[in-house]
């Protein structure tokens, strides 16, 4: 037992939080070149590659996206067990995320590969398998990936550090594969080849990345088998994590006895989502606004080429969208930690909300001033992913001290599919706007003329929808009731 004065510097020093090391930080969010690729690409140009490439009608591309997405729903609770029980057993989250780091890039590359003489109903079954595949082998990285800032640092403001890193390099790699996508894709005459050039360049820097950010799983471990004679040894701070930090193959929770059923591995992760309510909360927030975000994601290329009638306008739209977003995501940390998380993400959403509804005046005055709220979205953008990224390690930690540890692959295995709900609603959502409106499909190299109601619709599912999707979300997120002093509460 301590035999410090309870007020005494050697007992708050004790008490201060370990502050996580510049390499550590780096490690993990390079994992974001990976998650942010895959996250902006498909929903960029997987559509528009169906649809104006390959013949598919714009109701069957969105049915292909969403079926691909459905098994994504079905397979994230139960990689999320699985992770859990790698933990139990090995210390470790590695594994998994080295499967998927070094299969993505082949399978990519396959969604983007279709041979165009096949047909229109067999090129969508092409792209259906592969990118079920591909988005199984991000599956594999991604949620182990979330499930890590549970388990590197404890402290409330160290996570908004980690995370907001995180999305600096999120919204850098956004940018580059939402403007450098589609330039490879015009790096040939021959569209075909080109899709096939940006998926395979493409698909290789995603697995880059993510094996940069197996290390610190790996880390992690060594944090456990060393517990805290790292410390007294001299290592960083991110590397000499005690042992309450990182839960130990003795108490990381999930027996590591008999393999559980694949239902059994379904059913935990509902079973988190059904005993919190600040991450059904959270999660319900994070859904909505990943559904608007990804409709306008998947509905900017459509912008570019029936609106401001450029291809190449679709690489302006991002850049005015992320380069701000560079800088606003330290910013946002900043607020973050003057008001709290939880107030500075409701005003991210709410400037969000705002930009994207003020874009609905390119129905009357088309024109390059779409730019400037763009921009400002992009700035609340940068709010929107960094400061629920950094909330979720906090309701982990809540779950834990009421429920027992070693389930934070089962909350990221749920966030994840989530996510991916979102995105998938999203890319379907503009697939359904466009059937109704009348948009007309085509093959590569012809040419087609949009009705009115077409371009209408186009323009809504950019501006008007997002912001009312964005509305909603701000109702689920007033039920979220965990605060900083909460959290520091949990830590003394």
């Amino acid at each position: 037992m301590s035999n410090e004065a309870p007020g005494s510097p050697e007992a708050a020093a004790s008490l201060a939080p370990a502050r996580l090391s510049r390499g550590t930080i780096a490690r993990y969010a390079t994992g974001s070149l990976g998650t942010g690729g895959f996250a902006t690409l498909p929903g960029l140009v997987l559509t528009y590659y169906l649809t104006d490439s390959l013949g598919v009608a714009a109701l069957a591309a969105g049915l292909v996206i969403i079926l691909a997405k459905v098994w994504d729903i079905v397979i994230d609770p139960v990689i999320g067990a699985l992770t859990d029980r790698d933990l139990a057993r090995h210390g470790t989250r590695r594994r998994l995320m080295l499967v998927g780091a070094c299969s993505i890039p082949v399978l990519f590359a396959l969604t983007f590969a279709v041979p165009p003489a096949i047909g229109p109903l067999a090129a969508a079954i092409w792209v259906f398998l592969a990118f079920t595949l591909t988005a199984t082998a991000f599956s594999l990285f991604q949620v182990p990936y979330i499930a890590l800032p549970a388990e590197l640092t404890r402290d409330y403001d160290e996570r908004t550090r980690l995370l907001t890193w995180r999305v600096v390099v999120l919204t850098l790699s956004i940018l580059l594969f939402g403007a450098g996508g589609p330039a490879l894709r015009r790096t040939s005459e021959d569209p075909v080849t080109g899709y096939l050039v940006m998926g395979v360049v493409a698909g290789v820097v995603i697995g880059l990345g993510m094996l940069v950010a197996t290390t610190v799983a790996r880390r992690a471990r060594s944090a456990v088998s060393g517990g805290g004679d790292a410390t007294r040894r001299g290592s960083d701070a991110s590397d000499s994590s005690s042992p309450g930090d990182i839960p130990s193959s003795r108490d990381a929770g999930p027996d590591a006895g008999p393999a559980p059923s694949m239902r059994e591995h379904f059913s935990e992760g509902i079973r988190s989502l059904r005993r919190s309510a600040p991450f059904r909360a959270l999660l319900s927030t994070f859904v909505l606004q990943a559904l608007a975000t990804g409709l306008m994601l998947a509905g900017a290329q459509y912008v570019a080429t029936w609106v401001l009638h450029s291809e190449a306008a679709v690489e302006l739209l991002f850049v005015a969208l992320i380069a701000p977003a560079l800088f606003a995501a330290p910013a946002w940390g900043v607020v973050a930690r003057r008001i709290g998380k939880e107030r500075a993400f409701a005003i991210a959403s709410v400037v969000f909300g705002i930009a994207a509804l003020s874009i609905l005046g390119v129905l009357w005055a088309p024109g390059e001033w779409i730019y400037a709220p763009v921009a400002v979205a992009g700035i609340a953008y940068a709010g929107m992913q960094s400061l629920p990224m950094a909330m979720l390690p906090d309701v982990i930690s809540h779950d834990e001290r009421t429920h027992g540890a070693g389930r934070a692959g089962a909350f990221s295995g749920v966030w994840t599919a989530g996510e991916t709900v979102g995105f998938a609603l999203g890319a379907t959502a503009l697939s359904l706007i466009l059937a109704v409106t009348g948009y007309v499909s085509s093959t590569a190299g012809e040419t087609v003329a949009q009705p009115d109601a077409a371009v209408t619709g186009i323009v809504v599912s950019f501006s008007l929808a997002p912001a009312v999707l964005i509305a909603i979300s701000l109702l689920t997120l007033r039920r979220y009731p965990l605060r900083r002093g909460d959290i520091q509460s949990q830590q003394a």
